[in-house]
């Protein structure tokens, strides 16, 4: 079993409040979950007004396809949303 993880902060330059902020990464986590079936969330930076980070994991039988699944939701990311991606971490473990 391979367990393959992705941790993105990100700037979310038009938000004004932290309830614009969450409208806009509660949009960016659904867009994973289904598109890419992958279990995510936001993990720090809540009380930020302009920064965010969101973790997701994909468990498969491949680090390759994990890993490739996770290049995906990374470039939707990056091509449909009007945030600015700051850093980008994937990596994976076998059990």
């Amino acid at each position: 079993m391979v367990v393959s993880m992705i941790q993105i902060i990100f700037e979310v330059p038009d938000s004004v409040n932290i309830k614009e902020k969450r409208r806009v990464i509660k949009s960016i986590i659904e867009k994973m979950k289904r598109r890419f079936q992958l279990s995510a969330a936001e993990v720090d930076l809540q009380d930020s007004l302009a920064f965010c980070q969101i973790g997701g994991a994909l468990v498969s039988n491949s680090r390759t396809f994990g890993e490739s699944v996770l290049q995906k939701a990374f470039a939707m990311i990056e091509n449909e949303t009007s945030v600015r991606i700051q850093d980008m971490k994937i990596h994976s473990e076998e059990f």
